[in-house]
């Protein structure tokens, strides 16, 4: 094979694109035919181009050495490669650039256990409905023999039966159907009701295999396609209906509320009504505002499952049902309705005694806030009621509660032999700071997260980033990467525990290698607390949950050059000093905070009711039957 003749009209097409600013313009300008003999895996990054695609992250294997190549070459067309050291990693800060930055890249990897890390990463991605394209090498289609790491069983398309199970998934067995392929991949990472991974397995034959007159102008574009409003008036006025008869109504958000802000307060003013978030909302509606009750469930706060609790109406706005609130002991014991705003029927339906509003949230929101007017049904002129009051009540209770926490920021700790900061304390600190220099906070999963959930005090949504779908070890740290690869980055801080830290560490070397301006707090427990706290809590002991082995952090994290380490020692104000230092550094800096972990009440913010874990499970699913809903 000519490989410098290959070479050199690759680098002609991409002087085209780079002249004209796309392939499409450049068809049209005449610098490139429509139809030309290009390789499968040359269509595949020309078709990506074409859908806004130009960020890769991943490691290369023999499974896309020809991948390397061409991106290598269509580099001057716009594209960027972030070779990192772990597929998780890679698939993780994927994630969040689309979740934070709203911007869709593809996560590459060779074949067999490459591919299998990225699958496992991309539950997060899956978990949150990001779109991210997983570019993933297969074995050869002739069947010559086992290829080396493809599963070894004697089967067709095993890969692509366990991405299939995960979520849209196409395989490349015949390199014309590219533009399916990619059409495919581009209704599931732009899906308006719910964006998805998109995994694409490219067997490594047909990678470098040729199409003949490939029509450049084939491959699918992005269109503009919005959800609407739903059509179906009668269930609006269900809704007033149920709404009328109701005493004390919650409205409960998720994920999907996040542009509703404006919406979700004039309805509550309206209804009089008192607004619990999920975890990954703070800031949806201000921290400070009188009707906000703050999060609610197993991790919950004293006033979000006070109102869960004693609710008669609740209306749900872009949340999935979770089993930390929906079977947390905690939620809906006295609701005699549901309302739910969903783009997707089955969670729009979930609840009996459902109203379902099927379509974009904040349109039927501004629907239902007109209807009520109409109906000159309108509580925010009245006096405050005791629902009103009584939540207020449960509110400034929680603030004080928290309060103790802070004002008793130390506690003497076994494994540390000395006073250490408690995980409220410390992890208060921290997002106060984060506050100051408007950065942008990453929660990884276990006791820092679920904390973390009750801590924060956002003011505008989008500052704090919490994995709660998959609850994946080492997202936060990972995180990071993203801001490397985004058009406009935010300085982020990842907080995470000293074991989701160690499954990612990578991201020391990868941070510096793709110039990260971040940083990173390790609260160092020496155990996994958050399941340390369950066992106490359903057996009385904890078993398996703690390391004997004493790990220097900052040595180990300055061994790697580049990265600045502080001590985030065990006060309040050694640790903010830590921080501010860490912050002055123009690359990753690491700050280590030993905490406490214990049994003492002020050693966390709590956990609330029984969910479905251990030997609570019966009392649980007896209590949900109990309830019907």
């Amino acid at each position: 094979m000519d490989t410098t003749h290959i070479t050199s009209e690759r680098k002609r097409r991409v002087a085209a694109i780079a002249e004209t600013g796309s392939l499409t313009a450049a068809v049209h300008a005449g610098l490139l035919p429509q139809f030309m003999n290009i390789t499968s895996n040359e269509a595949l990054v020309l078709g990506l181009l074409n859908q806004g695609i130009r960020k890769y992250i991943g490691i290369f294997g023999h499974g896309s050495t020809d991948l390397a190549e061409i991106l290598r070459i269509y580099q001057p067309a716009g594209l960027e490669t972030y070779a990192v050291h772990h597929e998780v990693l890679a698939a993780h800060a994927a994630t969040t650039l689309y979740w934070q930055y709203g911007e869709t890249a593809a996560v590459f990897t060779s074949i067999g256990p490459g591919a299998m890390q990225a699958l496992a990463g991309s539950l997060a991605s899956l978990s949150n409905g990001a779109g991210v394209y997983y570019l993933f090498g297969d074995e050869t289609t002739h069947d010559e023999g086992y290829n080396m790491q493809q599963i070894p069983r004697r089967e067709q398309g095993l890969f692509l039966k366990l991405t299939s199970v995960m979520g849209p998934s196409y395989s490349l067995h015949t390199p014309e159907a590219m533009s399916t392929a990619l059409r495919r991949g581009l209704h599931a990472t732009r899906n308006p009701c719910g964006a998805s991974p998109f995994y694409l397995l490219l067997p490594m034959n047909t990678q470098p295999a040729l199409i003949k007159q490939c029509n450049l102008l084939g491959f699918p574009c992005p269109t503009t396609t919005t959800t609407t409003r739903c059509a179906n008036d009668l269930l609006f006025q269900e809704s007033i209906d149920a709404i009328r008869k109701a005493r004390k109504p919650v409205i409960k958000i998720g994920g999907g509320s996040r542009n509703c802000t404006n919406e979700l307060l004039t309805l509550a003013e309206q209804l009089d009504a008192v607004i619990v978030s999920g975890p990954q909302v703070p800031g949806v509606i201000p921290f400070d505002h009188p009707r906000n009750m703050t999060i609610g469930g197993s991790k919950g706060s004293i006033s979000g499952n006070y109102a869960m609790h004693e609710a008669d109406l609740a209306i749900v706005v872009g949340a999935r049902a979770v089993c930390q609130w929906d079977s947390s002991g905690v939620a809906w014991k006295n609701v005699q309705q549901f309302i739910n705003f969903n783009t997707h029927t089955e969670d729009a339906a979930h609840y009996n005694r459902t109203i379902p509003i099927v379509g974009d949230a904040r349109i039927n929101l501004q629907h239902l806030i007109k209807q009520l007017k109409t109906a000159e049904f309108d509580r925010s002129a009245e006096a405050p009621t005791s629902w009103f009051s009584d939540c207020r009540e449960k509110r400034q209770a929680w603030d004080d509660y928290r309060q103790i926490r802070y004002d008793n920021p130390t506690l003497y700790d076994e494994v540390f032999q000395k006073e250490v900061l408690t995980q409220p304390a410390a992890i208060k600190r921290v997002v106060d700071f984060a506050e100051s220099i408007q950065a942008v906070k990453y929660f990884d999963a276990g006791d820092v997260q679920a904390n973390g959930f009750q801590v924060v005090e956002d003011q505008i949504p989008n500052m704090t980033f919490t994995e709660t779908g998959a609850s994946y070890m080492g997202f936060a740290v990972s995180s990071l990467i993203a801001s490397a690869m985004a058009d406009h980055a935010c300085y982020g801080i990842a907080l995470t525990g000293e074991g989701s830290f160690l499954m990612n560490p990578q991201i020391l070397v990868d941070a510096v290698e793709h110039n990260v301006k971040g940083m990173i707090v390790i609260f160092d427990n020496r155990r996994m607390g958050a399941i340390s706290g369950l066992q106490w809590a359903q057996y009385g002991e904890d078993y398996g949950t703690r390391d004997s082995v004493v790990v220097d952090y900052l040595q180990l994290c300055s061994s790697v050059k580049g990265v600045q380490v502080h001590s985030g020692g065990t006060s309040p104000e050694s640790l903010t000093k830590a921080l501010e230092k860490g912050h002055q550094h123009e690359g990753l800096s690491v700050v280590h905070v030993p905490v406490y972990c214990g049994q003492d009440e002020n050693g966390s913010l709590g956990a609330w009711g029984q969910w479905n874990v251990g030997n609570w499970c019966a009392t649980v699913q007896k209590e949900h039957q109990e309830l019907g809903i």
